[in-house]
């Protein structure tokens, strides 16, 4: 009795319908997202013309699609070019022809400083959220804020002279704040990024501070330094969101101090910030309510977080300088919304 030869050919399938998906799902994002408003955006930033050489420089929704795949299967820019040129669904989707020239990575990272000097990023995240709102695939009835390190391989070694703070720090906030490098840093080592003790272990780099909807997708981020206390960096990213007035605002005991809950009091918020217990204040039956409340539905930013490692590699700073993570971050959050854009709406239509 003859095998029947399966191998081959499941493997054959197999290549075939991975190729399928990335199609549907790219064909699912020019579908859902107008890409003229962000082209507005960011061509005031990248230089229109010839460049120096006398090329024509390349579209930028090109380049900024480029960018958002890159994100998407967690390339280097030299990889996504080397990607757009052998397959026709990346090259499709970022807007190239079958005889246009790729964007080669030097291209790509001139394109990314050049939006970065100009800081566009937190409009285009705005940008994308707006248009996922007008077709209902982000609506929004609460809020969680958290954070979290983004460590940079670009640390000091063998040193001794550095400060580091405990996260969560119980004592005066101004001395977390202040923390900083005690002498120049040597060559090769990152001089914006800080430390920060952190579940007992140190960390080098940056801190995300982030703003989810009740389903986890990003509203707004802020950059800082990771020796920077959670609980000075509420009212920015907030603000960054465009909340409606009366929505709730959650966040973990990290960020209880009368100063948050007056500032989410005077944008006309609801505080939803877990509860604190002081040394001579033990808490009462309606703040222990509130926390087991708020507790529950923490599990959104911390699924938004894990899927972002998971996915895009993210916590790790691929460049150097607070700026250049910053846009690392948007860029990590106009990813996640948009990748989980098909299932929203397969869910909606279910629902």
């Amino acid at each position: 009795m003859k095998r029947a030869k399966t191998s081959q050919l499941s493997f054959g399938d197999l290549q075939m319908h991975r190729r399928k998906v990335k199609s549907e799902f790219f064909n699912q994002i020019n579908a859902v997202i107008d890409w003229r408003p962000l082209r507005r955006l960011v061509e005031p930033a990248y230089a229109k013309g010839f460049s120096r050489t006398g090329r024509p420089c390349y579209d930028s929704m090109v380049l900024f699609r480029m960018e958002l795949m890159r994100v998407w299967y967690g390339l280097s820019d030299g990889e996504i070019e080397e990607q757009v040129n052998d397959r026709l669904s990346f090259s499709r989707f970022a807007g190239l022809g079958m005889d246009d020239a790729v964007p080669d990575s030097t291209t790509l990272c001139r394109f990314r400083n050049a939006l970065v000097k100009s800081d566009v990023y937190d409009s285009l995240l705005r940008e994308v959220n707006l248009q996922l709102e007008a077709r209902h695939v982000m609506v929004t009835s609460g809020v969680i804020v958290d954070a979290r390190v983004t460590d940079s391989p670009r640390r000091p070694r063998g040193q001794k002279e550095y400060e580091v703070v405990e996260d969560r720090h119980e004592g005066d906030v101004a001395d977390i704040a202040n923390a900083k490098l005690v002498e120049k840093p040597r060559h090769g080592v990152d001089a914006e990024a800080r430390w920060v003790k952190k579940g007992g272990k140190c960390h080098f780099g940056y801190k995300r501070h982030t703003v989810v909807n009740q389903d986890g997708l990003v509203m707004a981020e802020e950059t800082t330094a990771a020796n920077e206390s959670d609980i000075k960096h509420l009212a920015t990213p907030i603000g960054k969101a465009g909340l409606k007035q009366g929505t709730p605002v959650m966040a973990d005991k990290g960020y209880d101090s009368s100063e948050n809950r007056k500032v989410l009091s005077g944008m006309k918020l609801k505080s939803r910030i877990m509860h604190k217990a002081q040394k001579n204040h033990r808490l009462t039956e309606r703040e222990r309510a509130v926390n087991k409340a708020v507790s529950k539905l923490r599990y959104a930013v911390e699924r938004t977080f894990g899927s972002m490692h998971r996915w895009f590699g993210a916590g790790v700073a691929r460049y150097v300088g607070l700026a250049k993570a910053h846009a690392q971050h948007i860029m990590e959050a106009i990813a996640y919304n948009l990748y989980r854009v098909p299932g929203i709406i397969v869910s909606n239509c279910i629902n």
